[in-house]
C-alpha cells in the first residue's frame, strides 16, 4: 500500500492550473525524487499531500486513507513535511526548535529525540545555540532535525539540500536514504539532478503541472527527457561510486 499517493490530482492557485491530473505513489522503503523546472509543480505536489493545497479534482491519500477524512493530528502522525521556507520567528536554542517536531511526546522525550536528530545530521554542537545566531545553512540543519524528530513513517522534504554546502547536501540525502531503508516512505523535491540520480529509487519529472516521466533514474532522466523538459543535454557516466549523470547546456560541447 502506498504511504503517499495522489490520484488524478488537479489544483489551481490564483486561477492558474498548478497540477493537472497528477498520479503519484510512494511506497514504504522507497526514496522518490520529484524534479522539474522552476514553477513546474513540485512544491504543489508536496503541498497537496500535506493538505494545504486544496484539490479541484482527484484525491490525496496518506497510508491508504483519504487525506480529507483525517484530522490534523492523524495527518501529523502519518506524514512529516519540510517546506522550503526556513524562517524561524524566535531565537530559541536549536534543541528546543527541533523538539517542536514531536508535539505528541512529553517534553523530555521530545528533547531526547531532538538531540538524536541533531546528532544524526552532524549538528549536535548547535543544540544550545540560539537559531538567530546561526548561518542560513546551520538553521537549515536545525529545521531538518525538527523534520526528523517527528518520527513519521512518511517524509516529504521540499528542496532540503538547497543552500547547503556539498558535504551537507550529501549528508541530508544519506539520512533520507537511511530513513527509507528503515521503512519510511520518502518524497523529496530536488533541483540538483545529480542528487536525484544518485539517491532515488525512482525519479518523477513534473512539467507544467503534469507528470512527464516516472521511473528508475536512468529512465526518468534519459537524454530525451532532459532535452524536452529541462532544455539540457545529458548522459550517464559509469564511476567507481556508481552511475553519475552529466548535463550541459544545449549548444555547448559536452564536458
Amino acid at each position: 500500500m502506498s504511504a503517499l499517493s495522489l490520484s488524478g490530482a488537479t489544483a489551481r492557485l490564483d486561477r492558474r492550473a498548478v497540477l493537472s491530473g497528477v498520479d503519484l505513489h510512494v511506497l514504504p522503503g522507497e526514496v522518490v525524487a520529484l524534479t522539474g523546472p522552476n514553477g513546474a509543480g513540485k512544491t504543489s505536489v508536496i503541498r497537496a499531500l500535506a493538505g494545504v493545497l486544496p484539490l479541484e479534482a482527484g484525491e490525496a491519500r496518506l497510508d491508504g486513507l483519504p487525506l480529507a477524512h483525517l484530522s490534523a493530528r492523524e495527518r501529523a502522525q502519518r506524514a512529516a513535511w519540510l517546506p522550503q521556507d526556513r524562517r524561524i520567528a524566535w531565537n530559541m536554542p536549536a534543541v528546543e526548535v527541533a523538539a517542536l517536531g514531536a508535539p505528541f511526546l512529553s517534553g523530555g522525550e521530545a528533547r531526547d529525540r531532538a538531540l538524536e536528530a541533531l546528532m544524526e545530521i552532524d549538528a549536535g554542537d548547535l543544540a544550545a545555540r540560539g537559531v538567530a545566531e546561526m548561518s542560513g545553512g546551520e538553521r537549515a540543519r536545525v529545521l531538518f532535525a525538527r523534520f526528523l524528530t517527528t518520527g513519521a513513517p512518511a517524509l516529504m522534504a521540499d528542496e532540503p539540500a538547497a543552500g547547503l554546502d556539498p558535504d551537507a547536501q550529501l549528508l541530508v540525502m544519506e539520512v533520507l536514504r537511511s530513513r527509507a531503508e528503515a521503512g519510511a516512505a520518502v518524497l523529496v523535491s530536488l533541483h540538483d539532478l545529480s542528487l536525484a540520480a544518485r539517491y532515488a529509487d525512482r525519479v518523477v519529472v513534473i512539467d507544467h503541472g503534469r507528470i512527464a516521466a516516472d521511473g528508475p533514474p536512468r529512465e526518468a532522466l534519459a537524454p530525451a527527457v532532459l532535452q524536452a523538459v529541462f532544455g539540457v543535454g545529458g548522459r550517464w557516466l559509469e564511476t567507481a561510486q556508481g552511475p553519475v549523470l552529466s548535463t550541459w547546456r544545449l549548444g555547448k560541447p559536452a564536458g
